[in-house]
């Protein structure tokens, strides 16, 4: 086999590589979020609890709970974020669940994309619960999402259907509608 062949052979073998990588980093980056971005989710999600009227508890003081599922880093960032910290007086606490958890006790519950195939049996669970359900997967607000975040040009934004947000019987900050990157009429 002449030099030239052997050269070409190498040459095409690392493009094959480089191609192989790329896909394979494609795929990475779409079925989970980097830590970055879930510190940036997760300071978002502990803001949106200050713009949401939350329905009375039978305690003033009783805890605002957190529900994370199918991402350990964005439990772990809010974890870090609610710690020693209260929204309107009420501490805020962080729960990790698993499939089949319970979530009547939830304020919020946010679903990690990685859960996007059981997302309208996890939404059809939280009904009648007034709880926020804060996702990010596109097909999300259609779902019965309340909050969704999306990525584009490498920022992490949101969009707001309030329609998801009156069907949980909480009442959503005209203030929050303002920065959403869309207010989707007529979702869920």
């Amino acid at each position: 086999m002449s030099a030239l062949r052997v050269w070409r052979a190498g040459v095409f073998a690392f493009a094959l590589c480089m191609l192989a990588a790329s896909l394979a980093g494609r795929a990475f980056a779409q079925s989970e979020a980097n830590p970055a971005e879930y510190q940036i989710k997760a300071a978002y999600v502990f803001k949106f609890l200050n713009y949401v009227d939350w329905p009375p508890q039978s305690a003033a003081d009783a805890p605002l709970q957190i529900g994370v599922i199918g991402a350990r880093a964005m439990a772990d960032e809010l974890t870090g974020i609610v710690a020693k910290r209260t929204v309107n007086g009420r501490p805020v606490t962080v729960r990790r669940l698993r499939p089949g958890d319970a979530t009547a006790e939830l304020n919020l519950l946010f679903v990690a994309r990685s859960e996007s195939a059981r997302l309208a049996d996890i939404v059809a669970a939280t009904k009648d619960q007034g709880t926020l359900v804060v996702t990010e997967s596109a097909e999300a607000p259609a779902l019965g999402s309340a909050i969704n975040f999306v990525v584009e040009d490498d920022k992490v934004r949101f969009d707001v259907a309030p329609r998801a947000f009156e069907k949980a019987n909480l009442k959503v900050s005209a203030r929050l509608l303002t920065v959403a990157r869309k207010v989707l009429p007529g979702s869920s």
